[in-house]
């Protein structure tokens, strides 16, 4: 019998899907989605209501979906991230009940533990044959692995693949068997190729946040990880990639060959892998086409569900395995709590992702961050909304300076015999207050508006509804 459904509307009718439902996207196709809106405006057309959405981000490209939540089609979210064009509006209050945030880790984890059930899952991949196995790594719409819906293809009651490239041979090297697939969808398109690559990963020319990196490089060395068995994740910001720059010339000048580089992956990084800096790249997702392309290729370069890169009831997930981390902050404050969710006026623009997961499981966890964006400062008495505890965080680096977290006395005392000149958080503190004063307290309402879920499952912050 052939899992090939004529559209989605008859694959939809089969799922069973009802009123009070919860249904699953991945976000692999970031800003160049299709999906999510294909299905979602199917779903209002056939009258079906009450709708949770359970994805791993949501991002701005799905802003049609204020449109489900004013018309009572979508009625919760749950989510790792929520980009600014959706999140600002549901900051608001809009939504009845509060956004539940989860980081990439504690979503894997949840959904397999059963905490989160899933009704429907909707599977974008960019290939997928007639039995149902599914890849991310080959057609027009390719964008690597397929890590973030594994634990959805594995546990949801009913299985959605949707794709615009069906091809006839037997997918091998399938990220997702046809055993986990129920239906079949071929649509015109799953998405833009020019929204799936990210628009970030590109290293920072400006001499400010060169500094940070060079600094970041500094506080490393000093503390003993640029060394051969490294294993090392950053981010695809502009510092994130100056510092693996930084961090590759002195690998290869001092022929220092790491374990692995973990998550998020970019042509960077491949480069690294191809020049022998690194034995393996485990890919959380691919944020290029040089990384999608090594995906294909490499069998050094190695696709990761989101279970085993950042899980916290997976004792082998690799973010346990990591030396250094290099992670960005919207704010962090004195006691190094660091906020990725909101931005400084309390508005929904972000999320965890694995940024709290990667934090907690390295040994070394580095904030990087220019002291000030535009007119506000990066560091407060009180981050808006806690993302990491400051408890997994090390070091915070900016253009003024490097400061270490007080719980790390040993590291501070490292830095400071290998001639790195610290700086404390309070005094970069003192240095922006005189810059540019302290920022007037902002104005929120009583309305829960989202809670932001750690690792552990427990509730670490309550963000509440912004008042312009």
């Amino acid at each position: 019998m052939s899992k090939i459904a004529i559209n989605l509307r008859e694959a939809i009718l089969e799922s069973g899907l009802a009123d009070g439902m919860t249904i699953s996207f991945h976000h692999h196709l970031r800003n160049g989605d299709m999906v999510m809106n294909m299905v979602m405006d199917e779903i209002a057309q056939m009258g079906i209501k009450d709708i949770t959405i359970h994805c791993s981000s949501i991002m701005d490209v799905h802003a049609p979906l204020l449109e489900h939540i004013k018309n009572g089609v979508v009625t919760g979210l749950e989510a790792s991230y929520i980009g600014p064009a959706v999140g600002r509006e549901l900051s608001k209050g809009i939504l009845e009940k509060p956004v539940i945030f989860r980081t990439h880790g504690g979503r894997a984890s949840d959904v397999i533990n059963g905490k989160c059930h899933i009704d429907v899952a909707f599977i974008a991949a960019s290939a997928v044959d007639r039995e149902g196995n599914c890849t991310g790594k080959i057609g027009p719409a390719a964008f690597g692995g397929m890590g973030y819906a594994v634990a959805d293809a594995k546990y949801a009651n009913y299985k959605i693949a949707v794709t615009d490239y069906l091809v006839e041979e037997v997918l091998l090297d399938a990220s997702i068997q046809a055993k986990d697939i129920h239906k079949l969808v071929v649509v015109d398109q799953i998405g833009d190729p020019d929204g799936i690559v990210s628009s970030t990963t590109q290293v920072t020319r400006s001499p400010t946040r060169l500094k940070i990196a060079e600094d970041t490089l500094k506080v490393m060395t000093a503390a003993g990880y640029v060394k051969s068995g490294l294993k090392f994740q950053t981010g695809a910001g502009g510092v994130s990639l100056a510092v693996a720059k930084y961090l590759r010339d002195k690998m290869l000048k001092e022929n220092i060959r790491g374990d692995f580089c973990l998550g998020g992956i970019t042509g960077y990084m491949v480069q690294m892998l191809h020049e022998g800096c690194f034995e393996q790249l485990l890919d959380a997702q691919c944020f290029d086409r040089e990384a999608i392309r090594s995906l294909n290729e490499d069998p050094n370069h190695v696709e990761l569900t989101s279970s085993k890169y950042a899980s916290p009831t997976d004792p082998t997930s690799y973010v346990n395995e990591l030396d250094v981390v290099i992670l960005g902050a919207t704010e962090i404050d004195l006691n190094f709590n660091v906020n990725v969710h909101t931005d400084s006026y309390g508005r929904i623009m972000g999320g965890s992702g694995g940024h709290s997961d990667a934090a907690e499981g390295a040994k070394l966890c580095i904030i990087v961050a220019p002291l000030m964006r535009g007119r506000i400062s990066v560091i407060r008495d009180r981050v808006t909304t806690i993302s990491t505890p400051g408890s997994c965080i090390d070091v915070l680096v900016t253009e003024y300076g490097i400061a270490v977290n007080p719980n790390k006395p040993e590291l501070r005392q490292a830095l400071v015999d290998a001639g790195v000149k610290v700086m404390d958080i309070e005094k970069q503190y003192e240095v922006s207050l005189n810059l540019a004063g302290k920022p007037a307290a902002i104005r929120r309402g009583e309305k829960e508006v989202a809670l932001v879920v750690y690792r552990n499952g427990e509730i670490i912050d309550r963000i509440y509804n912004t008042i312009v």
